[in-house]
């Protein structure tokens, strides 16, 4: 029987999404695709689920990119499709209601290094190395990599690494904004782990509305952006979780959220 190419694993209103490939780097081919974009569908309307993290099976590499032997053997139209399909995956994941993590626990390249940036914080191996290389092979990064790097990282530098199809270190990725945390390979879950357990303490209506004005108003002026999150804030006041809160506060306990 084939091996699953992803694998699912639920813990205390986490899941955890692993790329299973590792004999290929954890590459994507229209299989892995397809099976990463039914999950996420799924994860959206599933109110238990708090937080959503991203990884790959094995030490070696979080994702390759594109599965180049399947590539070679794909129509121009095929390309397009694949494409087409990696692209509409990677903006569901960033518009996903919920927090998405990357563990960045290896190489993470092209479509690899293009996936962790339409997640919403990356947690990085210092074994790490990322880039986005696609010019190297006559192409440009088409899973959203030329938005979103820049947006994280500043167009110049964004530029610099696009232009030269140049890698970076776990510590360079640090410097520049393109992770967030660095940590050795054996420390790596626990960080995520705290992480995402630090996220499931807050209420899961306002860090869904949260999120959502972060990224829809950093895509405005700030007027623009100022009304996204006065609407937004506006979906939390009549919440059962905002009295939880509140009550919670008061009688010095912790908050039991529920998402209502």
């Amino acid at each position: 029987m084939p091996e699953e190419v992803l694998l699912m694993e639920e813990q205390n209103g986490v899941v955890y999404l692993t790329l299973n490939r590792p004999a290929v780097m954890n590459a994507f081919n229209f299989e892995l695709l397809r099976a990463l974009a039914a999950a996420i569908e799924d994860l959206r309307f599933r109110r238990e689920v708090r937080v959503v993290v991203i990884r790959g099976a094995g030490e070696r590499a979080f994702c390759a990119g594109a599965d180049l032997k399947e590539r070679a053997s794909l129509s121009p139209v095929e390309v397009k499709a694949f494409i087409h399909t990696i692209r509409n995956l990677f903006t569901a994941i960033e518009d996903l209601n919920k927090p998405v993590i990357a563990v960045v626990n290896g190489i993470a390249l092209g479509g690899g290094t293009e996936l962790a940036l339409a997640c919403d914080i990356r947690l990085a191996s210092t074994s790490a190395s990322m880039g986005l290389t696609e010019t190297r092979l006559a192409i440009i990064p088409g899973a959203g990599g030329t938005q979103r790097l820049p947006r994280l990282v500043g167009r110049g530098k964004a530029k610099e690494l696009i232009f030269t199809g140049q890698r970076v270190s776990a510590e360079e990725a640090q410097a520049i904004g393109l992770v967030n945390r660095v940590c050795p390979p054996e420390e790596l879950r626990a960080a995520c782990d705290a992480m995402a357990a630090a996220i499931c303490e807050t209420g899961p209506i306002a860090i869904a509305q949260a999120k959502y004005a972060i990224n829809r108003g950093l895509e405005t002026d700030l007027h623009t952006g100022l009304a996204i999150e006065s609407n937004a804030y506006w979906l939390t006041i009549p919440t059962q979780d905002r009295l939880e809160g509140l009550a919670a506060f008061r009688e010095k306990r912790k908050p039991v959220y529920k998402g209502e």
